[in-house]
């Protein structure tokens, strides 16, 4: 089985503009992420999937594998697809490259045990213990079923506690795995009306009827948006490396 790990790394983010290149200790977000993905055994290869000359030239400074992806896709999703299209695999997965603190543990749950020629998508979700968390709308929240089936995705926070306060509310967690058949179908299937509302890319899956299975991990892990997020990182990594 043939696994391919791929970094998105896009250049223009709408609130921190630059962000792959952010400085941690010396060394570019990108490089942390990419550190945790090349080490892990399950993987054939791993790419950071880029589209600016200025991550290209810290890719190759640093010694990281990278291919060259257009810089006018819409999503993360289709710039894996385009990466499919170059890279013949299995799987596709994908770790967020503004997850600097991610480790192997979120990743390795979310393996497949074997190959599926029918469309498959699997992820990673962690509970939510911070109510700031819970109705924060950056970080997604899942509903899921007992086999960890994702029955919907969202902004706000869901399941809605009227009928009990026994609620464990849980966050997608930046760690994906595709096979080409699901990268396919999600690039010529055009948005829907709740993939529009809520904008969440998977959603198109869930219109579609396409199944979403996601593995509980436990984990730390934060997508770095803000610069209050790369500040709260840049702690974490400093508290690690000092033991």
């Amino acid at each position: 089985m043939k696994i391919i790990g791929v970094i998105p790394a896009r250049y223009e983010s709408t609130r921190l503009p630059g962000k792959p290149l952010a400085d941690i200790c010396g060394k570019p977000m990108l490089w942390w992420v990419y550190q945790k993905v090349k080490n892990i055994s399950a993987f054939s290869e791993v790419f950071c999937a880029i589209d600016d000359a200025r991550i290209q030239r810290a890719c190759e400074e640093l010694g990281m594998k990278y291919i060259i992806t257009k810089k006018d896709h819409p999503d993360h999703i289709s710039r894996i697809h385009e990466l499919s299209q170059k890279i013949d695999a299995d799987y596709y997965m994908c770790i967020n490259g503004d997850e600097p603190l991610i480790t192997p543990e979120c990743i390795l749950p979310v393996i497949p045990e074997s190959i599926s020629s029918e469309p498959y998508f699997g992820g990673a979700m962690r509970v939510l213990t911070d109510p700031a968390e819970v109705i924060d709308p950056a970080n997604i929240k899942l509903v899921v079923s007992e086999s960890g089936r994702c029955l919907y995705m969202s902004r706000v926070p869901v399941p809605y506690p009227k009928g009990t306060l026994q609620v464990s509310y849980r966050k997608y967690v930046g760690v994906e795995c595709f096979n080409k058949a699901v990268l396919n179908f999600f690039v010529a299937k055009a948005m829907g009306n709740i993939e529009k509302a809520e904008d969440i890319d998977h959603l198109r899956f869930l219109e579609n009827g396409i199944d979403l299975h996601f593995s509980l991990v436990e984990s730390d892990s934060i997508s770095v948006d803000t610069a209050k997020d790369l500040e709260f990182v840049r702690k974490k990594i400093v508290e690690s490396i000092s033991g």
